[in-house]
């Protein structure tokens, strides 16, 4: 018997049976998994089944005999001796080489305490009712290279062009233009009194006043009109504090905006370059355990 030969006996047989003892050595033993998440878990893995060694012996199980007499059609005590010198070979291998290969299985090995294990090949297939069950990937697109950098380039823009309103107030200086109010002022109301009856009789009462009181309607005559530039004055110098005041809120708010939209980008950005970052601040310790399981 070779080493191929037994192998296979040990591929078909598990592929009925959950375990198969190996006399003198130990058992293999199929477990059946269930579908399980990867990659951060935005993969989902089908079920299967693991075949791992276990160093203990069912001795009810004679499943590696019947099969391996019924195949060569030889008696139970013939092929009981092929078999069992052969796994006394394979003990021998494993306690002085510490490792046997099976082929198409996988590999027994053992440690300096002379404790034996298994590794299966990785692509060990001994669960028949899962063929043509295959990973199921929750990503919509795999962003390459190139989509990264123009996705980059597009968040620099934006953050770039988001300053450029800051120019627009400029139409909030239109308090300068105020003086289009300036008609509005009394001064000029004087001009209906131009009629030409009146025009000789005008003089004649402003030298009456201007004998007798010379001093006194000059004076009140300037105090109101220095109150109404006054008044005029200190209206334009309000309209003028509140157009800067509205620039000054303009412009915090512009950067607000500008620094909300940086933000944005540096958290994009983080999301492709380094998405274990973004994971363990969106979740806690125990959430990533249950999504990395």
């Amino acid at each position: 018997m070779d080493i191929d030969l037994f192998s296979e006996m040990i591929k078909n047989l598990i592929l009925d049976n959950d375990e198969v003892t190996l006399p003198g050595l130990g058992t293999f033993v199929s477990e059946l998994m269930p579908s399980t998440f990867s990659d951060k878990g935005y993969t989902i893995n089908p079920p299967y089944r693991r075949l791992s060694f276990r160093q203990r012996e069912n001795n009810a199980d004679t499943s590696l005999y019947d099969f391996y007499s019924k195949v060569n059609d030889l008696d139970g005590d013939t092929s009981s001796r092929i078999l069992g010198d052969f796994i006394s070979g394979l003990r021998e291998q494993l306690l002085t080489k510490k490792l046997v290969v099976l082929p198409g299985l996988g590999r027994l090995r053992a440690t300096k305490e002379n404790t034996f294990f298994f590794i299966a090949d990785e692509d060990l297939d001994i669960y028949p009712y899962g063929c043509g069950l295959g990973p199921v990937s929750l990503k919509t697109h795999e962003e390459t290279d190139e989509e990264v950098s123009a996705a980059v380039e597009e968040l620099q823009r934006i953050v770039e062009s988001a300053p450029e309103p800051a120019e627009k107030p400029a139409p909030a200086e239109t308090p300068a233009e105020a003086p289009t109010e300036e008609p509005e002022a009394e001064p000029q109301k004087p001009a209906e009194p131009q009629k030409p009856a009146e025009a000789p009789t005008e003089p004649e009462r402003l030298t009456y006043k201007f004998e007798n009181k010379p001093v006194v309607p000059v004076s009140r005559r300037s105090r109101h009109r220095s109150k109404n530039i006054r008044n005029i004055t200190g209206s334009k110098g309000s309209k003028g504090t509140d157009g800067r005041n509205r620039r000054k809120a303009l412009a915090w708010l512009l950067c607000i905006l500008g620094a909300a939209l940086l933000a944005l980008g540096i958290f994009i950005l983080l999301a492709h370059i380094a998405p274990d970052f973004i994971d363990s601040i969106l979740y806690t310790p125990e959430e990533l355990r249950i999504i990395n399981y």
